[in-house]
């Protein structure tokens, strides 16, 4: 699957635009600040793996954080965003913790699974305002771009696209009419 592909279905799945989307496709070659280093320790991959289960659970098939998308965003994030699309990301993640800190009292991570998707959804309703609201030359909102690059880091893994996808290693020809079953996986080739 290349590029292009990927940011195709990932458009689709989240029924817009990707944030950055032209850096996906022309490559990604924009210098990091030193605050994005930051995410790339232990703990940070594995509190934005913790956030990526949350949007994508395991459930018959791997979640998020077992298809490691908890060390995929750092990578996107540092090697793809604008600085000032990067800064976003970060006082993102820092008001979510906050959000976190003043609703429930604890650190993300300390919270049940039930609350981090309490959570999740308040802020996802807040993300869904701001898009409704934005008017052109405003910045995203930190949790669109949290949630673009989970379904774009799992469905690009190889547990994303064997799994949770139909995948054909070496397909044969092509058939553009293939029935569609109810509860038939998509395709990830």
């Amino acid at each position: 699957m290349n590029r292009r592909e990927a940011l195709s279905r990932v458009a689709w799945i989240m029924g817009g635009t990707v944030i950055g989307a032209n850096l996906f496709l022309e490559g990604c070659t924009r210098p990091a600040s030193k605050d994005v280093e930051s995410l790339f320790k232990d703990e940070q991959i594995d509190y934005l793996g913790d956030i990526a289960e949350t949007i994508l659970p395991q459930t018959a098939t791997p979640g998020a954080k077992e298809a490691g998308v908890g060390a995929f965003i750092p990578v996107m994030v540092r090697d793809c965003y604008t600085k000032e699309d990067q800064k976003i990301f970060l006082d993102g993640l820092n008001k979510l913790e906050e959000s976190s800190q003043s609703k429930f009292g604890k650190k993300f991570q300390e919270l049940t699974k039930e609350d981090r998707t309490t959570l999740l959804t308040e802020i996802d309703k807040e993300a869904k305002d701001h898009a409704s609201n934005k008017k052109s030359e405003d910045p995203a909102h930190y949790f669109s771009m949290v949630k673009q690059l989970t379904l774009l880091g799992f469905f690009t893994s190889e547990l994303g696209a064997t799994k949770a996808m139909r995948y054909v290693l070496i397909p044969g020809k092509y058939d553009g009419n293939v029935p569609y079953k109810k509860g038939d996986k998509a395709w990830a080739t």
